[in-house]
């Protein structure tokens, strides 16, 4: 009996062809979609610009042979590096997601859209200069929020009902085909390009998440999203220069993403791509916690003034979220850098505890010397409510719900306080946007003159004349 199979070529698999269609054919006309695009442009290059302050994110930084300057490439704002597409996005890639400070999103599977303007404003730019030097319109950053809101729309809708982080993949494999998506888009890729470079981005081979877990949490987390969306850049380069595609990456028997990713199963995809993912999406505020953590930090912030003379008498702290917190962030032992506590719930309670804040230099190492940080987090229990957890999963709330309380030695107990939304979700967006803002212009003075930080101000602050500004033009003003 013959064991042949045929070797005819089918269809592209239909999660190839859907991606395909909407990155090249979709028009958007949500003016709610390219305002929030506006604001979390800002907001990630903003943080961006703060994590060149920190030597761990700066040495990864410029080309990868020292000195190389490639003439007419694209530049990576706060620097004087100018690369090719690949290697700047991998830097701007590194930047944005250095300090975990920027935007969100929370589904069966979680992640940071914003990952993808590596790709997107490494691309354009190079792009944009190449047109701007033959003569041609250049790309406008108008170009940039759609690629932006359509990246965001790709990642979210697969992240709704497919959770990779549960077969141990990382987040960062949907950067990697949402970026190849819309990037070969940006580059003139047709939608049969675009099939053939997403196909290839699904049978890469993709990073584990056992750099996000103890006890192996480490730095490879702040640069993980700039290697993805950098080589999002470099597989659709290599398709508009022929390279062929696979139409069933995904669900070729024994040798498909399903069959030896996904435990067999085919993505669930009950959502059109439209705008609902940049609409939805989860700012942070005030202060670089992983998302989960979000609102217990903020619950913590709010117990400070009235527990701060109270510390050395607390008995017992009282945390109560949400399951998918329990799993990612929920840590006891020793912590071993600033990836290590950045992902620590009780680390981060306990610093909101101590001081009424949390900032990214509470995660260095001088600051984790104080004792009193881990003394409160031994006094820490961290438990379930599971009305927290479904509400989390509901599409209409999609709230992060926490709970802090205090109880002291004498039987007294704080307040609890519960917070359901933190505050750079879209139910308290405009209460959000005026402090994303200050933290924008914060961000870019920690890096630019003043000069520079009041003209980049007074663009972003108006979205139609950001809208028609060339992209090359644009990324001059970060230039130092």
């Amino acid at each position: 009996m013959s064991t042949s199979m045929s070797n005819a070529r089918p269809e592209p698999d239909q999660v190839l062809t859907g991606i395909a269609d909407y990155a090249a054919d979709y028009e958007i006309d949500s003016p709610e979609a390219y305002n929030t695009a506006r604001l979390c442009l800002m907001d990630t290059l903003g943080c961006g610009l703060l994590a060149l302050r920190y030597p761990e994110c700066a040495k990864l930084l410029g080309p990868i042979v020292p000195g190389t300057v490639v003439p007419g490439g694209a530049r990576v704002p706060g620097t004087q590096f100018q690369l090719d597409p690949v290697a700047a996005a991998f830097n701007i890639g590194c930047m944005i997601r250095w300090l975990d400070y920027n935007d969100t999103w929370l589904a069966a599977e979680w992640g940071h859209p914003s990952d993808n303007l590596g790709g997107i404003l490494a691309a354009a730019d190079y792009a944009s200069r190449i047109r701007a030097a033959e003569g041609r319109q250049p790309f406008m950053m108008r170009d940039v929020l759609t690629a932006m809101i359509k990246a965001h729309e790709i990642q979210g809708i697969l992240a709704l009902e497919n959770s990779f982080n549960r077969v141990g993949l990382d987040h960062v494999v949907l950067v990697k085909v949402a970026s190849t998506a819309v990037v070969t888009r940006i580059l003139g890729g047709t939608k049969n390009e675009i099939i053939d470079a997403v196909s290839n981005a699904w049978i890469d081979g993709h990073p584990l998440r056992t750099y996000r877990h103890s006890p192996n949490t480490g730095p490879r987390k702040s640069w993980a999203a700039g290697d993805a969306t950098s080589r999002a850049v470099r597989l659709a380069l290599m398709t508009l220069r022929g390279e062929m595609g696979y139409p069933s990456a995904l669900t070729a028997a024994e040798w498909g993403f399903y069959d030896v990713l996904f435990k067999g199963k085919p993505f669930s995809l009950t959502r059109q791509y439209g705008t609902y993912v940049m609409e939805n999406v989860l700012f942070k505020i005030s202060f670089p916690a992983e998302f989960h953590a979000q609102t217990a930090v903020e619950c913590a912030i709010r117990l400070h003034p009235t527990v701060k003379d109270r510390l050395d008498e607390i008995d017992k702290i009282a945390i109560t979220t949400h399951e998918s917190a329990l799993r990612i962030i929920d840590k006891t032992g020793p912590l071993h850098n600033p990836a290590d506590r950045d992902h620590c719930l009780q680390y981060m309670v306990a610093v909101a505890l101590l001081f009424g804040t949390l900032t990214a230099d509470h995660y260095e190492e001088a600051a984790a010397q104080d004792p009193r940080i881990d003394r409160l987090r031994q006094k820490m229990t961290a438990s379930e409510d599971k009305r927290y957890s479904q509400d989390y999963l509901d599409a209409d709330k999609r709230s992060i719900a926490s709970a802090v309380q205090l109880f002291f030695a004498d039987g007294t107990a704080s307040e609890k306080v519960e917070l359901e939304y933190p505050l750079g979700h879209r139910r308290r967006r405009a209460e959000a946007i005026p402090i994303l803002e200050r933290k924008f212009e914060s961000n870019l003075a920690s890096r630019l003159p003043g000069k520079q930080v009041n003209t980049i101000m007074k663009l972003c602050a108006e979205q139609e004349k950001l809208e028609r500004t060339p992209v090359h033009e644009f990324v001059n003003l970060f230039v130092i």
